[in-house]
């Protein structure tokens, strides 16, 4: 299918050219450009590594190692051809390679992709881990799929058909068409298009999954520790607030509340040993972030007085986010016979942080 451009008068297809035709190199310019802007093939994906080959006895190499929403590692292959070539098979090798990355693995290799940036290895840790949203490392949550991304200016029937025969059998792999088109005034536009699975075809193969998956975990989430701890604070913060009605328990370390205003949200979040209560500011632009949070915290005095306790500001420098938080001891691997105290405790924390923070909702900067 053309793209047209549209006026008054009529119609005009656009020229469909080709990367080779335009002199755009695979790896110096459509590897730079997905790297530094990932969410163009997909918006839940964070860049670990470039170029990545630390494999035992093998020189093969990831174009772009990443990690999505959920902890699962995805593999990124990159190709300026019309056909694909045989990525398909190429990227199932290295997602077999990488089926032993450990968490602490994944950070190495961040580390040393951020090296030019003077990053240490703990600010790639923590960045990582904000992106997560983790307060710790997880290992068992860590990389329980691995998922593959093909990004190509078009692919053979070979490759399309492989593709839907293995996501049939469980895998998850997705094809990105690369198209790109000259304007009469010389500039280059890129057309991207999810061509496999179709996103509407996607969404109805992830809540399918989502279902037959649920069903597995019901009877083990009964059991579960944190699922627990979610289930009966949930309970008991339905007599104090709605912030979270309607929120079902979870096996995350984390529950997300609403705030009526985008990108923010209340969040309880529970570990080992502490909890704690906090508005995430996350309105997709680290910018925007900082001139909410700072709104909030030119007025700290009077919403620590509010809050009645001093509060943890955090502007987070090496993540998109800010949060501003209050700790409170005891966590999901307390007594259980401690958990009614604790999540009175959290849940009133809650409540007050809400009230003190609300006045200054309506005077948020744009």
């Amino acid at each position: 299918m053309a793209i047209y451009e549209i006026t008054q008068e009529t119609l005009t297809a656009l020229v469909e050219t080709s990367f080779g035709a335009e002199g755009i190199y695979e790896r110096k310019d459509i590897q730079r450009h997905l790297r530094q802007n990932i969410g163009v093939i997909s918006s839940d994906l964070y860049v670990i590594a470039e170029e990545y080959g630390e494999w035992l006895d093998s020189n093969r190499r990831i174009d772009l190692l990443c990690i999505d929403r959920d902890a699962n590692i995805v593999v990124v292959e990159i190709k300026r051809t019309e056909d694909g070539g045989h990525m398909e098979l190429q990227a199932i090798r290295y997602a077999a390679m990488l089926s032993t990355m450990t968490f602490k693995q994944l950070v190495e290799a961040h580390a040393t992709f951020l090296a030019p940036s003077a990053l240490t290895h703990e600010q790639a840790e923590a960045a990582i881990l904000s992106f997560l949203r983790w307060e710790e490392a997880d290992e068992d949550a860590f990389a329980n799929e691995i998922r593959i991304v093909l990004a190509s200016a078009d692919f053979s029937k070979e490759v399309t058909m492989s593709v839907m025969w293995l996501n049939q059998h469980g895998l998850d792999i997705r094809c990105i068409r690369l198209k790109p088109y000259r304007l009469p005034d010389k500039r280059l536009l890129l057309d991207v298009q999810q061509i496999i699975p179709l996103p509407e075809v996607s969404d109805f193969q992830t809540q399918i999954r989502a279902k037959e998956q649920a069903g597995r975990e019901h009877r083990a989430e009964q059991n579960n520790g944190m699922y627990q701890f979610w289930s009966e604070l949930l309970e008991h913060a339905k007599t104090k607030s709605s912030l979270h009605a309607g929120r079902r328990p979870t096996t995350d370390s984390w529950i997300s509340g609403g705030s009526g205003r985008a990108g923010l949200g209340f969040i309880y979040s529970a570990r080992r040993s502490d909890s704690q209560v906090e508005l995430y500011i996350d309105l997709g632009d680290k910018e925007k972030n900082l001139v909410v949070y700072r709104h909030f915290q030119e007025n700290a005095a009077a919403i620590e007085t509010a809050f009645g306790a001093a509060l943890d500001w955090q502007d987070l420098p090496q993540s998109r986010g800010c949060r501003i938080r209050a700790l409170i001891p005891g966590g999901w691997r307390s007594a259980k016979e401690d958990w009614p105290q604790l999540h009175e405790n959290m849940v009133d924390a809650m409540v007050l942080l809400e009230k003190a923070l609300r006045p200054f909702f309506l005077s948020i900067p744009g």
